[in-house]
């Protein structure tokens, strides 16, 4: 019997199985001094214990998407070891913060499977959940891949499509426990721009762009351990070349949206998202945001702004589609998220 694991493909997932995922990982501040080393990461709450404490929280915890990406990692061997590509987001929440110490583990179960018409592939929903050492729900989202057959002959499974919200209201969004925006210190955030600034429509041009480096790529996909083999083995394209993790792209993005949206502090929800196109190394990245939506929180002086982050390829502009609908080639990123912004 073989020692090795090869991976699943598609004919091995069926709905209503649950994968728990190895291994275990315990995050410290070196995982913090590692993120704001691979991206232009500025947002204060994640950056100044001080800055966190004047806002109710007992220090600093670390960066939403370093949650996210550790929780994302550990699901990687069982989920998209073989994929041709991640395809999307829905239904994201950030629960209970992570502070420096905790240990993340990952449970996965899988909601829906559809075969692909050229029979050769097909496309596995899966709900993730990460949990600290406390049993402690951290976040939890769907995503959806497109998986290798291991046999083309194998028979196709009953398809299940889930039904997901198009998006999370606000009541959905989780706010941490104590956060307090009244006394936010807004020059030492970096902007005045407050959620009332805001205005439903808006488009903000982040301005800045970043050359990605295949080494910078390569580190954070080990970071986190994303093992799969089209960011990792550059015999597995065609084209010889690693895709980008989309994972990078998100926070390179997330890093860029500092400029225009220094206030919008912490990510609770994710609405929604696909990586349109691939990157590759060598490729510029820059990003823009669109308002889409802004709700009131019980939370003093919080607020909810609902936004669109598109990371584009070298093009500066704010198209996103074309008149068939689908993505324009220099879209790398559509994803819809909700923050939290002192009002």
């Amino acid at each position: 019997m073989t020692k090795t694991n090869a991976g699943r493909f598609f004919e091995d997932y069926a709905v209503g199985q649950v994968i728990r995922h190895a291994v275990p990982r315990t995050v410290k501040m070196g995982e913090r001094a590692l993120y704001h080393a691979l991206y232009p990461a500025r947002h204060a709450l994640y950056s100044s214990d001080q800055f966190a404490q004047d806002c109710g929280l007992p220090f600093s915890p670390l960066d939403d998407m370093i949650a996210f990406h550790v929780v994302f990692g550990k699901t990687v061997p069982d989920v998209s070891l073989n994929a041709v590509a991640n395809l999307g987001y829905a239904e994201g929440r950030w629960i209970t913060p992570v502070w420096p110490g905790d240990t993340l583990r990952s449970e996965s179960e899988v909601i829906g499977v559809k075969q692909n018409s050229n029979g050769k592939t097909g496309v596995v929903w899966v709900r993730t959940r990460g949990m600290n050492q406390h049993d402690e729900l951290v976040l939890e989202y769907v995503r959806w891949v497109m998986v290798r057959k291991r046999d083309v002959e194998a028979a196709a499974p009953e398809t299940v499509v889930p039904e997901l919200k198009p998006a999370l209201s606000a009541s959905d969004l989780v706010i941490p426990k104590g956060l307090d925006f009244t006394g936010y210190d807004f020059e030492l955030a970096g902007e005045p721009h407050r959620w009332g600034d805001y205005e439903i429509g808006e488009k903000i041009d982040h301005v800045d762009g970043v050359t990605i480096e295949e080494a910078e790529h390569m580190m954070a996909t080990r970071l986190w351990q994303n093992t799969a083999k089209v960011h990792f083995d550059a015999t597995f394209r065609p084209d010889g070349q690693r895709l980008i993790y989309g994972g990078h792209i998100i926070s390179m993005a997330r890093a860029l949206s500092f400029n225009g949206l220094a206030n919008a502090q912490m990510i609770v929800g994710l609405n929604g998202g696909a990586h349109a196109n691939p990157c590759f190394s060598g490729d510029t990245v820059r990003a823009w945001s669109e308002v889409l939506d802004k709700a009131e929180t019980d939370a003093p002086g919080v607020g909810a702004v609902r936004l669109r982050l598109v990371a584009t390829k070298e093009a500066e502009s704010f198209e996103l589609k074309g008149e068939d609908g689908k993505y324009l080639p220099h879209v790398l990123l559509d994803l819809d998220y909700w923050a939290l912004m002192p009002v």
